[in-house]
């Protein structure tokens, strides 16, 4: 349907037009779903994006905002440093962190604000001793 409609045609019938002579070709023989109602939840309000949505389903995709995006990072770095092996790769990981959400927090992105600050890299540590000798302290 690359062809632009007639000049004082009016756009209705033009386009009732196209879809007849479609019809006729048969372009719309083997649709799939064809003679089947839309799926749609009864209990669910109208959300204009339902197609995206049903798309990123299908496809296995997730997204979420830079800053939330950014949150669930930040909380899985920080359950990597109490988690490291030593004390060095612990800080590593708060420190390569830190630079993302102090990033964010001067350049914040479209979407909801971060509200976080970054770690603090030595509370980190004494926390990661803790949890290595309990009974140390």
């Amino acid at each position: 349907m690359t062809e632009r409609k007639p000049p004082g045609v009016p756009f209705e019938s033009w386009v009732d037009k196209q879809i007849r002579d479609a019809q006729g070709r048969g372009e719309f023989d083997r649709l799939t779903g064809a003679g089947k109602p839309l799926p749609r939840d009864v209990d669910a309000t109208y959300d204009e994006l339902w197609w995206v949505r049903r798309k990123m389903a299908r496809e296995g995709l997730a997204f979420l905002p830079p800053a939330l995006a950014l949150r669930k990072e930040a909380e899985d770095a920080l359950v990597a440093a109490y988690a490291a092996p030593s004390e060095r790769i612990a800080r590593k990981i708060v420190t390569e962190i830190n630079v993302k959400i102090r990033d964010m927090m001067f350049k914040p992105p479209p979407g909801p604000p971060l509200g976080m600050k970054p770690y603090d890299a030595d509370e980190v540590a004494r926390e990661w001793h803790r949890r290595r000798d309990p009974e140390a302290t």
